[in-house]
């Protein structure tokens, strides 16, 4: 198996057959993120792709579920994207849901029929990295797509029948500004239909942009409790049936919730968080996480 640079896979797909299909990101511009900094995106060889097919096929001949990786193997124009999808059925004829990352912009290259086609080869599983539904921290964020966007080729998904998945970072908006965040994310997220939604918070590493503004007074970090209470105010605001995960290293504590069934629970286990733990106690273990 041939992988380039860090392997990353959300914490949902750990039980997936994980395969890479490009390398690196086509966007690199989200002001938060280093993983893909020094990595041009690239796509592997039909003939190399295939090789690692053969050596899955090898050891776990009856997969059920496997993950594309690089940071949005769904930048592919259809065309590009298909031969891929296919031979993955030649090899893993049980293989029910071909999963991977995709941006918003991902979405935007390509027809309702083009993913109806694509749902149809296998393709049902898209972790998208929205991070928020609020217009000023995705433009603060360096986003690249406005909440209009994420609505816009989410509700294309779901006339495609394509399941996918949003990710929500708390204290990306800053200090002072989670409680905006929260409820202007929870109403974009109501008007669609994410399978779940994967709660990661901000931790700034020296490499990327969002560091330097902070260490130039430039971007105030929000506090660690007061990252809890954004969660519960999205939390709050959630009027979808969807599972919430909050459960990656980035997050203080790991908490799971079926909503709106878990709503009243999930938020007191929060609050008793916030009411027992110190914030410093909480910082020193964002201070002290080398990696996600």
């Amino acid at each position: 198996m041939q992988f380039t640079g860090r392997t990353w896979r959300p914490p949902y797909e750990a039980h997936s057959c994980i395969i890479e299909l490009t390398a690196g990101c086509t966007y690199n511009k989200c002001k938060f993120c280093s993983l893909y900094k020094n990595e041009p995106f690239k796509i592997r060889t039909l003939e190399a792709f295939e090789k690692d097919l053969q050596e899955i096929k090898s050891y776990q001949p009856h997969t059920r579920r496997i993950f594309l990786t690089g940071a949005n193997p769904f930048a592919l124009s259809y065309e590009k994207l298909k031969p891929y999808i296919l031979i993955i059925r030649d090899y893993l004829i049980k293989c029910q849901h071909i999963v991977m990352f995709a941006s918003i912009r991902d979405i935007q290259n390509k027809e309702l029929w083009q993913l109806k086609k694509l749902r149809a080869m296998g393709i049902n599983g898209l972790s998208i990295g929205t991070e928020s539904g609020d217009n000023g921290t995705l433009s603060f964020a360096g986003k690249g797509y406005t909440p209009n966007d994420i609505i816009k080729q989410c509700r294309k998904l779901d006339n495609a029948g394509i399941e996918y998945y949003f990710v929500y970072m708390t204290g990306l908006a800053g200090s002072g500004n989670g409680y905006k965040n929260a409820v202007n994310s929870a109403k974009i997220f109501n008007k669609l239909n994410p399978y779940f939604i994967s709660v990661d918070s901000l931790t700034l590493f020296p490499d990327t942009e969002m560091y330097t503004l902070a260490e130039n007074k430039m971007f105030t970090p929000a506090g660690e409790k007061e990252r809890l209470e954004e969660l519960q105010t999205l939390i709050k605001n959630l009027q979808i049936r969807t599972h919430l995960l909050a459960n990656s290293v980035s997050n203080f504590i790991p908490l799971t919730a079926y909503l709106p069934k878990d709503r009243d629970k999930i938020i007191s286990e929060l609050q008793y968080i916030i009411d027992t733990v110190s914030e410093e106690e909480m910082l020193n273990y964002r201070k002290n996480l080398n990696s996600l």
